[in-house]
């Protein structure tokens, strides 16, 4: 049983908004990264609207739990999150990537609501571990969320975090991994395969968990699963489909830095309902 009340039909049409404002931004913007960011809107939503302890009124309340965004590309749907639940006004996503405007393409600590600057990837967890590793130090009781990219870990950095993650136990720690299997370049397995993912993990000392990542239920019940964890940090890797809820943006790398124009927005628009 989930560990509190949700509406799970109500989540669902939320899904549908963000995803709705994403496209509305990037179009309106001219750039950005759709396939990443549509992917990962039931994980964010999720975060936000039910495993995380936050106030977006207090942005920097000390007991709030902290929401990493290692892959930092996707911030249409960071940003959207963000204005959804309340941290800045809608109406600020339409200067996202414009000049002056502090939505910019990657994520920055300027913006109520996050964590981690951005840019190259890689970091996230480490930066995750750190806030964990002084969270226990200090005897707080807040969690360390960290969202990746299946090919941000190809990078050895975050295998060196997950090792440290599991040598000090740090069950306060969860990362998600948004496996889209589709990475700038081509499909992840093409480039530098990570099966068998979840024995890796589990073999860094892991607890381990599979998910289908747009399956609301299946995401609340693993993020409850993680606060039931001792001794160990958690991984949901987290199975989604890149560009999801478009039909000519579903697992397609070519969606992976590429703005739709308005008529690619109409369609895009036409089938999410």
């Amino acid at each position: 049983m989930p560990s509190k009340s949700v509406d799970i039909e109500s989540l669902k049409k939320q899904a549908v908004l963000f995803r709705r404002d994403i496209l509305e931004t990037l179009q309106l913007a001219g750039s950005g990264h759709p396939g990443g960011s549509l992917s990962a809107v039931e994980i964010m939503l999720v975060l936000y609207g039910y495993a995380a302890n936050h106030k977006p009124q207090q942005p920097a309340w000390e007991d709030r739990d902290r929401i990493i965004i290692s892959k930092g590309h996707v911030s249409p749907v960071v940003y959207v999150t963000l204005a959804n639940f309340g941290y800045f006004p809608k109406e600020e996503l339409k200067t996202f990537r414009k000049f002056k405007s502090r939505l910019q393409g990657h994520v920055t600590t300027k913006i109520p609501g996050v964590e981690f600057n951005t840019g190259s990837l890689g970091h996230g967890l480490s930066y995750a571990n750190g806030i964990a590793l002084g969270a226990k130090l200090r005897g707080k009781n807040f969690k360390s969320y960290c969202l990746m990219g299946d090919g941000e870990i190809q990078e050895g950095s975050v295998w060196e975090a997950a090792m440290t993650a599991s040598h000090h136990q740090l069950n306060n720690v969860c990362a998600i991994v948004d496996y889209n299997k589709v990475q700038e370049n081509g499909p992840t397995q093409d480039i530098k395969g990570l099966e068998p993912l979840a024995d890796k993990w589990s073999s860094f000392g892991w607890h381990v968990l599979e998910v289908d990542g747009h399956n609301l239920q299946e995401l609340i019940t693993a993020f409850d699963d993680f606060k039931n964890v001792k001794n160990k940090p958690t991984v949901i890797i987290a199975h989604t489909v890149k560009g999801k809820g478009v039909s000519f943006m579903e697992g397609k790398c070519a969606w992976h830095g590429k703005a739709p124009n308005q008529e690619q927005l109409a369609a895009a628009l036409a089938e999410l309902k």
